[in-house]
């Protein structure tokens, strides 16, 4: 029997791929055989020595991309397509905002946020339809356990880790769009799926331990998420093994949204 998870045969463009997340997802899809475009803005970061083994793979390139630009969303799909020969999958990592309140949000701040959210997620679906209409595709979106649950403030406190009100709005959207993507683009023989992670706090952002300890206790597992923890859920919904699953959200959250 072949093997299921294997991406031997997937040309895969993702974008975010040096985030937090990202770099463990890329590494799991190089593992199994995918050819990988990290599309990122910051190209810094694929430059630094934690990418190195990413830079030297042979089945994985960079390309810079800011995904409010149209034609650097195409530039991404069409170097994966001439670098590897072909490209039939795409996954969307990508998410920034401005973390204000409910009661200091401007209304500009929350376009940012919608923006970074959802927005950037329309335009890339939009614009990979030419490259998948003819032999069908994937397509993977990120929400977050905020797209299907609130926050529970009490265990924020004075952290600085608060949860903008625009990034559970943006990412319930992704949710959303993700379904209607996969009823209209079913026709083309596109699967659309999402995957929804928990609390995966970024060491680089300093998160107080105490804070830590609090998201830890709302997990049912008694933790929070290390990047690799995710990595699988993205795998399967790229590969065959999923081939018959599509306007699904997969959460990976330690069992957050199920107390």
């Amino acid at each position: 029997m072949k093997n299921l998870f294997s991406l031997h045969n997937k040309a895969i463009v993702v974008f975010g791929g040096t985030g937090y997340l990202g770099k463990a997802i890329v590494e799991a899809m190089l593992g199994l055989d995918g050819k990988v475009v990290v599309a990122d803005v910051n190209e810094q970061a694929f430059n630094t020595p934690a990418f190195a083994a990413l830079k030297a793979h042979p089945n994985c390139i960079f390309i810079q991309c800011d995904m409010q630009k149209i034609e650097d969303i195409r530039a991404a799909y069409t170097l994966c397509r001439q670098h590897f020969g072909f490209f039939n999958a795409m996954v969307n990592l990508v998410a920034y905002g401005k973390y204000t309140t409910i009661d200091n949000s401007p209304d500009e701040d929350v376009a940012i946020a919608l923006e970074g959210t959802i927005g950037h997620v329309f335009r890339a679906t939009r614009e990979v339809i030419p490259y998948f209409e003819k032999d069908g595709g994937v397509i993977v979106n990120t929400s977050s356990m905020y797209g299907l649950s609130t926050p529970d403030y009490r265990i924020y406190g004075t952290s600085g880790q608060n949860n903008p009100p625009g990034y559970g709005m943006g990412k319930a959207a992704v949710v959303n769009f993700t379904s209607y993507s996969a009823a209209n683009l079913a026709k083309y023989g596109v699967r659309v799926n999402a995957v929804a992670p928990g609390p995966f706090p970024d060491p680089s952002k300093n998160p107080p331990p105490d804070f830590l300890m609090e998201l830890s206790k709302k997990t049912m597992l008694g933790r929070v998420g290390k990047p690799e923890d995710v990595a699988g859920a993205y795998v399967y919904l790229v590969s065959d093994a999923s081939a018959f699953t599509t306007a699904e959200v997969i959460v990976c959250d330690g069992g957050w949204t199920r107390w």
